[in-house]
């Protein structure tokens, strides 16, 4: 048999065992590294039933490497500062301060979820749409003295972007040290990138694991969620807010966004910017260290709050685990608003317990989403909730994007995550956890109104949808854990 004959009757073999070879060595792979037994099964299927294009979808979307990137970037580095641990207080301070048996023992669980410390001494002020956070965001960058550190999802090339890109501009221009995070996707929902705008202006700023694929595909792992703003270590800014006309209803843009932001004042501001330097340097390799970045922070307020940064890395599953520990402590309400609703099943069964318990569970959802195949999975799965007696919120457009929880009127849970496993497994995002009643009262008053102008959601309504809806709902429902 001549060589070329040899190869043409041997190649179909070798290829065959390439194939087999590198499905084998991804279920594997699959089977020890994720830990969640749908997502686990779901690849394996994808694996073995379209070996080639599945394999190659495993490696590209999969396969979490933050861990190992981050590894590389730190090794042999100091831990980023935060010197505000004597503001640190335990659990039982919160009794202390008036509160019930059920938030201490809420406080407990988180700080051994999270590792981190409560802090007295803080101030939450609630921002009620671009309207109410941009100017008071603008007039803080625009008396920085020292340091900014700013973090988006987006930050677009529109007015509101341009005002913020001019304020950066000439706080540089004064001396202040300002450095700019943005999503390598986020960065790319206009053209061209603000970035290389900021740039210009002399303003350090980069694009966390920036990408080359087209602005329009959002539904990509691994992207940093975070809305962070802090001024001179001392003052944050952190919700659900990016930035962008749209939020500014005032102005009457053409896609108009309801939203919250929140100005932060006290020592868990330390948190925001202990965050944001990991974040930074994981990016860049730079490390933002001395009191120019971490300064002294006094009292501000009565408020006792818990930054949780969570994504999946070393922190994966917080914030998850803690959402679980306040439905297990919740005694009288919970309510939520969030703008994509997507829970799986353990906080479908939390809930669902929750109101079996006798709380009453308000959940406040957009009436019209941005996202249609988001929006439909979701309502596949609110026919269970309405049966154990929780109430679902249809709020009026425009757009609902704010994001808050609210226990008992006592305990807020705020930042940029969303209910769905985008943000809870996929995402990089930052909460924060206030013990303050002043907060949730103000809390509650928003919520209050949004009541007021929403729409409730009943059984009646569902049972009155078509087949054909009910099918498409369920179809997309199946597509939730990656939606």
């Amino acid at each position: 048999m001549q060589p070329d004959e040899f190869i043409r009757s041997i190649w179909p073999h070798l290829v065959t065992a390439a194939v087999f070879g590198a499905t084998l060595a991804t279920a594997v792979h699959i089977l020890y590294k994720k830990q969640n037994p749908r997502a686990a099964a779901g690849w394996l299927g994808l694996v073995w039933f379209a070996p080639v294009l599945g394999v190659c979808l495993y490696w590209i979307f999969g396969v979490n490497r933050i861990r190992r990137r981050a590894r590389t970037r730190f090794a042999g580095k100091q831990d980023v500062p935060l010197p505000e641990r004597q503001a640190a207080v335990s659990p039982p301070f919160i009794e202390q301060a008036g509160g019930s048996g059920s938030l201490v023992q809420l406080s407990r669980m988180t700080e051994k979820l999270t590792r981190q410390p409560l802090m007295r001494g803080n101030r939450v002020t609630v921002l009620i749409n671009g309207d109410q956070a941009y100017p008071c965001m603008l007039s803080a960058i625009g008396s920085a003295q020292h340091s900014i550190s700013l973090c988006s999802y987006i930050f677009e090339n529109d007015a509101w972007g341009c005002r913020f890109r001019k304020a950066l501009r000439d706080a540089v221009k004064r001396g202040v040290e300002a450095r700019v995070l943005i999503d390598g996707v986020g960065a790319r929902y206009s053209f061209p990138p603000v970035t290389r705008k900021l740039r210009r202006d002399g303003i350090k700023a980069a694009e966390f694991m920036k990408t080359m694929v087209p602005w329009g595909v959002r539904y990509l792992n691994l992207r940093n969620h975070r809305k962070i703003l802090v001024i001179d270590g001392k003052t944050g800014f952190t919700g659900g807010m990016n930035i962008r006309a749209d939020n500014c209803l005032g102005d009457n843009p053409p896609h108009p966004v309801q939203d919250l932001h929140f100005l932060i004042e006290g020592p868990v501001t330390a948190e925001l910017q202990r965050t944001f330097a990991e974040d930074w340097a994981f990016t860049t390799g730079e490390m933002l260290q001395g009191d120019r970045w971490f300064p002294h922070i006094a009292a501000r307020g009565e408020g006792v709050a818990r930054g949780i940064s969570d994504g999946p890395d070393e922190d994966f599953d917080k914030l998850r685990m803690v959402i679980l520990a306040a439905l297990a402590s919740a005694r009288e309400s919970i309510s939520i608003v969030t703008p994509y609703f997507l829970p799986d099943s353990e906080l479908v069964a939390a809930l669902r317990i929750a109101a079996l318990r006798g709380v009453a569970i308000d959940i406040f959802l957009p009436a019209v989403s941005n996202l249609r195949m988001v929006k439909w999975a979701s309502e596949a799965g609110l026919e269970d909730l309405l049966q154990e007696g929780c109430c679902i919120f249809l709020t009026r457009p425009p757009f609902d994007h704010s994001k808050i929880m609210l226990v008992d009127r006592a305990w807020v849970l705020l930042g940029s995550a969303n209910w769905d496993s985008r943000s809870l497994a996929l995402n990089f995002e930052f909460n924060v956890e206030c013990y303050d009643g002043q907060l949730a009262r103000e809390v509650e008053a928003v919520l209050q109104e949004k009541k007021e102008r929403a729409r409730q959601l009943d059984l009646d309504e569902i049972a009155a949808r078509g087949l054909a809806v009910k099918l498409r709902n369920r179809f997309f429902r199946l597509f939730s854990p990656y939606l």
